[in-house]
């Protein structure tokens, strides 16, 4: 990883007492994963000043970074451990990839637009990040076969599809958010068996939907 200076480490540490520890997220090995990456790596350069700030920062094409209180949440409710087999749609600044492989985990992410996931690549790069494997794919066509222990989507579902807990092992977890603004619900399904699924819902937030997953028809009196 990239030594840290010590102006980013108060930042990281404020980041983290400020936003992440504050909206519950206590895991320790969580919040070593989040000291361990440098988040400006991962920051447009002309934005890397509010690298540790509590805003979704854009990224090109319109997309926009995890707060880093979403990232901490996302990365508690998944538990990931190591050696676990990951697999993260939408890339995006390839942030909570590294935070993922901090943890231990190996990280094959699926990233639709052929710019942001080179810009992921070179953000790990930078980052001395090299247990995550970007591909260029579009994750709503995702095929049900797979043996993930870990699933996460990083956009929304308007509607909510099994396909991405089938493709999990026994055991696995997959974290989504369901739902269209403004009301939308992060939930973390658990695969208990060949046919046999818990869901829980975890908290509400707004993500963008995915792209090209179908949007359920707007409800009419």
């Amino acid at each position: 990883m990239e030594i840290m200076l010590e102006s980013q480490v108060a930042n990281l540490e404020q980041m983290i007492a400020q936003q992440v520890r504050t909206c519950d997220v206590l895991d320790p090995r969580v919040l070593e994963a989040m000291r361990a990456v440098p988040r400006e790596c991962f920051v447009p350069a002309p934005l890397r000043a509010l690298a540790y700030a509590d805003c979704a920062l854009p990224l090109p094409l319109g997309k926009r970074m995890l707060t880093p209180m979403i990232a901490g949440r996302i990365l508690q409710a998944l538990e990931a451990e190591p050696g676990e087999r990951v697999l993260e749609v939408g890339t995006g600044s390839g942030y909570l990839s590294a935070c993922l492989a901090a943890m231990g985990a190996r990280v094959r992410s699926l990233e639709l637009h052929a710019e942001i996931a080179q810009l992921a690549r070179n953000n790990l790069r930078a980052a001395g990040v090299r247990e995550v494997e970007v591909e260029i794919a579009d994750g709503a066509r995702l095929a049900p076969e797979g043996d993930f222990d870990a699933i996460v989507l990083t956009a929304s579902l308007p509607a909510y599809d099994p396909r991405y807990a089938s493709a999990l092992k026994p055991g696995g977890r997959l974290f989504v958010v369901v739902g269209q603004a403004p009301v939308m619900e992060a939930r973390i399904v658990r695969r208990l068996g060949a046919n046999e699924y818990g869901s829980t819902a975890l908290f509400e937030t707004t993500l963008e939907a995915l792209e090209h997953v179908p949007v359920p028809p707007a409800f009419r009196f």
